[in-house]
């Protein structure tokens, strides 16, 4: 995979198809393959008639490994994404990201307007404004000495996801520790690109779509039936509904 340097951080992405740009951010424990590959986001995007431009978070996939948690402050990761739409001569695209990548796309929709034209938020609602979504506790869980001797069951889960993906656990550890800003909500409420909150109806992490969608002016809210956290991701409903989101903002 191609990948360019921001600063002392090497940022690995992808770049696939053609005509409207879309930016895609990946989770807290994922990557780009794993968030938007596998689960078919980037065959759907580009069928749509998209161009697909998907990065590494620092920390995570094949990008930089840092482990000072000064390093992943949420406007550190934006500048990332920044970056990579300079160095791909991208002035302006619609940016979709996945639980901390929706922190971070909504972050870059609030200190970069005119490079967003719309902004999809999965799996992250009122959590943006109404504290940090995951708990601390999960950096602990990275830290263990082993998924048995884990007593919390988001700890768990989230090891076990970063074991699965063959994460850099100390590396997440340092990026859960410095990731964790909160929007306040009036700067929320000075988002102007247009906004899709899509959240699973089982998601306990993300909090309520809809009272984000209160504070986000013009604000829209999908709902993904019957699905957690984990499970939204690739799920055809949340594809479906981003894909006639973007057409309908064209």
């Amino acid at each position: 995979m191609p990948s360019f340097r921001n600063g002392h951080v090497d940022i690995d992405y992808i770049d696939h198809g053609e005509g409207r740009p879309v930016a895609l951010v990946h989770g807290f424990a994922s990557n780009k393959e794993v968030n938007w590959l596998h689960t078919g986001w980037i065959a759907t995007l580009n069928r749509a008639g998209r161009r697909v431009v998907v990065l590494d978070n620092r920390g995570h996939g094949a990008s930089t490994k840092l482990y000072d948690p000064a390093d992943y402050h949420v406007s550190r990761m934006v500048d990332d994404l920044r970056a990579l739409l300079d160095h791909l001569g991208i002035e302006a695209a619609d940016v979709m990201g996945y639980s901390m990548g929706a922190r971070i796309a909504a972050f870059f929709a609030l200190g970069h307007p005119t490079r967003v034209r719309g902004v999809v938020l999965g799996g992250l609602g009122v959590r943006l404004v109404d504290g940090a979504g995951l708990s601390q506790d999960i950096a602990l869980a990275l830290e263990a000495p082993s998924v048995a001797a884990i007593g919390d069951a988001m700890g768990r889960t989230f090891r076990a996801f970063a074991e699965q993906t063959r994460s850099d656990l100390r590396a997440l550890a340092a990026c859960m520790r410095g990731s964790r800003q909160v929007m306040a909500r009036e700067q929320a409420a000075r988002i102007r690109a247009p906004t899709l909150i899509a959240v699973g109806g089982r998601d306990a992490v993300a909090g309520s779509a809809r009272e984000l969608a209160q504070i986000i002016p013009g604000a829209r809210v999908l709902d993904i039936a019957d699905r957690d956290h984990m499970l939204a991701v690739g799920d055809r409903v949340f594809k479906e509904g981003v894909v006639n989101f973007l057409n309908e903002i064209s």
